[in-house]
């Protein structure tokens, strides 16, 4: 299905790896010229590079830190006027009990999962109204939707992201943009596999079981791959979804087992 793609411009954040990565490469192949964001420039660029040689579109790399005032200021500089949006913050964290979360990191989640998305969307969306084209896919976690004990601090701030985004998609649907979520479980990423390694070490158990734990909770019985998860954005920024919008969109395996 041609997703009438061919000739936007997106930005994508995170883009060098991981679930970034596939929706870069996702847009890609609709014909989309994309920016991409990451913090190291080397890893970046091989991504780009890949990128152009594959599809044949633009892929400019941008390495700027999307998580601060100034690094957002650089990539929006770089970007220029762009249609399609993947606020990506791609930051890991560990499990925190609740008791022990500080004034400064609620401030620090706010800023990572909330007013860095906000920032951007703001800066974007008055030009999709005016050439009366936009889409913008915020990428969260299916966790918002079943919050996890020592996770507090996230959840906080990707749901205030989640009811920011429901009020504003009211004043944008009428001029054909559109703001919807993703919320990826168990992808075959770099990202996860870190943290799995992470929780065994904390658990005092092996990798192996950590993963077979996962997979038994998983009606799936796998990880999935990246692309499963940059088509699923593509979908979402295409001509022919412009009247879903304000959605969070579990894409788990089955995991999730409430009905809304």
């Amino acid at each position: 299905m041609d997703l009438g793609l061919k000739g936007r411009r997106a930005l994508v954040s995170s883009a060098s790896r991981g679930l970034g990565l596939a929706a870069a490469r996702s847009l890609a192949r609709e014909g989309v010229d994309v920016v991409m964001n990451a913090r190291t420039l080397g890893p970046l660029e091989e991504a780009a590079a890949a990128i152009r040689a594959d599809f044949g579109v633009q892929a400019v790399p941008v390495a700027a830190d999307f998580n601060t005032t100034e690094g957002r200021a650089a990539i929006l500089a770089a970007a220029g006027e762009v249609d399609i949006l993947v606020n990506n913050p791609g930051v890991r964290q560990v499990p925190t009990p609740s008791a022990q979360i500080t004034a400064e990191d609620w401030r620090y989640w706010l800023d990572v999962h909330f007013l860095s998305s906000i920032e951007m969307i703001q800066a974007v969306t008055p030009g999709m109204v005016a050439r009366r084209f936009g889409r913008v896919v915020n990428m969260s976690v299916s966790f918002i939707k079943f919050p996890q004990v020592g996770f507090a601090h996230s959840h906080a701030a990707r749901v205030a992201l989640s009811g920011a985004v429901a009020a504003m998609v009211r004043e944008l649907m009428p001029h054909n943009v559109t703001i919807n979520t993703v919320c990826p479980g168990l992808f075959d990423t770099d990202a996860l596999h870190t943290n799995l390694h992470g929780h065994a070490k904390r658990g005092n158990t092996t990798y192996e079981a950590i993963v077979q734990n996962r997979l038994q909770g998983c009606p799936a019985g796998r990880f999935a791959d990246p692309s499963e998860c940059g088509d699923l954005i593509a979908f979402l920024c295409s001509a022919q979804a412009g009247f879903m919008s304000g959605q969070n969109i579990v894409n788990d395996g089955g995991v999730y087992q409430g009905l809304f």
